[in-house]
């Protein structure tokens, strides 16, 4: 079972053990793996790290963590494509309010899924999407 969505920010930090995560949204991380469940993440989140290795903002190591961990048969992540479910939910996420579209993906992705958003993003938080921080 999903319990929630990360964004891409979300992910990145959890792998790195970064303090910029917060202590709500790492605690629901573990605590979904404890009880059997998953964090899904974006096939879009997949390609923004690829991007944000390209552009030297994050090692490449971040990419290979979550490959590996995507890879792992009780893997804690599950990896959800960019489909024509996630294509139609879009239409529920508001492109004034969430204007990046990697953000929109991710957003309609957890709308989709009906599962709530872990993200730090402002914009997202202030949608009418549950969102964990």
């Amino acid at each position: 079972m999903i319990a929630a969505v990360a964004d891409t920010h979300a992910i990145i930090w959890f792998l790195a053990g970064d303090s910029r995560l917060s202590l709500m949204a790492r605690q629901f991380m573990e605590q979904a793996t404890q009880n059997g469940h998953q964090t899904a993440v974006s096939s879009i989140t997949l390609i923004e790290i690829v991007y944000l290795v390209e552009k030297g903002r994050i090692p490449a190591q971040r990419f290979t963590q979550l490959a590996n961990a995507l890879g792992e048969p009780d893997s804690m992540f599950m990896q959800i494509p960019v489909d024509l479910s996630v294509a139609r939910a879009m239409s529920a996420v508001d492109v004034i309010q969430i204007p990046d579209m990697p953000d929109r993906i991710v957003a309609a992705t957890a709308h989709w899924l009906k599962v709530p958003i872990i993200s730090r993003d402002g914009r997202i938080r202030l949608s009418n999407l549950q969102t964990i921080w």
